[in-house]
């Protein structure tokens, strides 16, 4: 069953809501958010209202604070289940938009994605199995964007603003 509990202040204090489902706004809830506990499945959570701005992907645990989840400041204003955590993955990545040019398939963790692939940038992608996290700097640091099994004809539809990758994680059960 998946749930997540937002919390106003550090270590779990404070006003706090729970979550069991997506949702689109959160900020009726509370002013702030420092930190969370997720105690049912694997979630991402997002800086601003309707799914938008900086994206953090939650696996079950404490986060006592912000940066406990790499995030930037304590701004939650939407979140939403991941559906697609399994037990394969793979996915397919593109050097051009639209499924264009070279290619390469991808089935695990990827620390150093640079050291696999000839650039830094990828512009399309497809995912078949599972989910994967697109992380902007190496050893997953930076920026997330969650992929979910789909079509990604561009970095834009990932939620990227530009299409540098510099490392890759799938989403998986520990």
């Amino acid at each position: 069953m998946e749930k997540i509990i937002f919390y106003e202040d550090r270590n779990f204090q404070g006003r706090h809501h729970e979550c069991d489902n997506d949702s689109s706004d959160l900020h009726s809830y509370f002013g702030r958010c420092n930190s969370i506990k997720v105690e049912g499945g694997f979630w991402v959570v997002y800086e601003r209202p309707n799914y938008m701005g900086n994206q953090y992907v939650l696996c079950p645990g404490e986060y006592p604070d912000y940066q406990h989840w790499l995030g930037i400041n304590d701004a939650v204003r939407s979140c939403r289940v991941i559906r697609n955590v399994g037990t394969s993955w793979r996915m397919k990545v593109w050097e051009r938009p639209n499924f264009e040019g070279h290619t390469m398939e991808v089935v695990d963790n990827m620390p150093a994605f640079h050291e696999r692939w000839h650039s830094h940038d990828v512009h399309s992608c497809k995912v078949f199995e599972g989910a994967f996290v697109f992380y902007e700097q190496p050893n997953f640091r930076g920026h997330q964007y969650l992929l979910e099994r789909g079509e990604y004809r561009r970095f834009s539809e990932w939620g990227g603003m530009q299409p540098s990758v510099g490392s890759i994680r799938r989403v998986k059960e520990d």
